[in-house]
């Protein structure tokens, strides 16, 4: 079934179950990606290494 058709069908629905399909959706997207925090977490690294290592300067608070 495509997207498309799974539209149609929940266009359909009642506005109450429309509203929990929605909701089950946005709450699929929520779930974290550990890949990404993995990715994250070694840029922050490398940033951190090259602030320590002097090839990287910080912004002050006030001027963020």
């Amino acid at each position: 079934m495509s997207g498309k058709e799974i539209l149609e069908l929940a266009l359909k629905l009642k506005p109450e179950e429309r509203f929990s399909v929605i909701e089950a959706l946005l709450k699929s997207l929520d779930t974290p990606d550990a890949s990404l925090d993995e990715l994250w977490a070694v840029e922050a690294e490398k940033r951190l290494h090259a602030y320590r290592a002097g090839k990287l300067s910080g912004v002050s608070y006030e001027e963020v």
